[in-house]
């Protein structure tokens, strides 16, 4: 047997005005995002703001359902919508806020391995990686450089072969 170690390098700020301020602003427009979100069953609330390159910032929101799994997550919501409207723009950076109306989130909330999965795919798509910025309600924000550093043993085609 032979033991690896994987590291998961993140950065912390214990305030948003201690980012970049275009980070700060993509923290803000996904916190607007998140009081938008559709979450009656849950009352787990999620917002999600992509940074396009040019600038542009997509939106996206939790959308539940009484079929829970005809439900969707804020960070593909705002990944599709960006695909489907601004086609071979590259994604730069991922803002995602989350709430509860039953208790404070006071720590960072990462996406689930689904919305983790969707963004690796554009990283491997676009061949640049994709920031992301975390933040509950409340306390630290913690920063990734890449997905590729929260999920470094990962899913991408080349294990598909020629399909």
């Amino acid at each position: 047997m032979k033991k690896r170690t994987v590291i998961c390098e993140l950065e912390e700020y214990d305030t948003s005005s201690k980012l970049p301020a275009n980070e700060a602003d993509l923290l803000s427009s996904a916190i607007t995002a998140r009081k938008n979100s559709y979450a009656p069953y849950s009352k787990f609330n999620v917002g999600a703001a992509v940074l396009l390159e040019g600038g542009k910032v997509v939106l996206g929101n939790n959308q539940e359902n009484a079929c829970y799994p005809s439900g969707l997550c804020a960070e593909r919501v705002a990944l599709y919508a960006a695909a489907a409207n601004y086609p071979g723009k590259k994604i730069l950076g991922i803002a995602i806020s989350a709430g509860s109306k039953l208790h404070k989130v006071d720590r960072p909330v990462g996406p689930c391995g689904n919305c983790r999965q969707s963004i690796m795919e554009y990283e491997v798509k676009q061949q640049t990686p994709i920031f992301l910025i975390m933040q509950g309600d409340e306390g630290v924000i913690l920063k990734s450089n890449s997905l590729q550093n929260i999920m470094p043993i990962s899913f991408d085609d080349s294990f598909l072969g020629d399909y």
